[in-house]
């Protein structure tokens, strides 16, 4: 009995994580907000992925810390978003400043080392 209502626990957890995931990268907002001068930030994710929920949680409250960042996320099964920004693996963070990329990194879930990434992108 106990496995199963771990078991139900686990599926319950990753259906929550799955549900906080959705694309709000835009090409059109992407490139105005480098023409803006802001940090962009983008991260990757695929549903029911644990790690990706975490980062993009830090990244969630990070958006709020710093000012003049702008901050996008995408499914990575989206072909075209992924063909365009080169990213091959869920997890995958990206940064971008005066239209260039500074930061890649893949499975970075650290809150010290996203943030240390963002202060020196800015």
């Amino acid at each position: 009995m106990k496995k199963i209502i771990i078991f139900i626990f686990f599926i319950f957890s990753l259906n929550a994580n799955a549900l906080d995931k959705k694309t709000t990268f835009d090409l059109e907002l992407f490139k105005k907000a480098q023409s803006d001068g802001k940090v962009v930030v983008v991260s990757s994710w695929i549903k029911y992925c644990s790690s990706c929920a975490s980062q993009m949680k830090v990244l969630n409250n990070a958006k709020n810390e710093f000012k003049n960042i702008e901050y996008f996320t995408f499914e990575v099964t989206n072909k075209e978003i992924s063909s365009l920004l080169n990213v091959q693996y869920q997890t995958t963070l990206l940064i971008f400043k005066d239209n260039k990329e500074v930061y890649r990194s893949i499975g970075e879930t650290s809150r010290e080392e996203i943030y240390k990434a963002i202060k020196s992108s800015s």
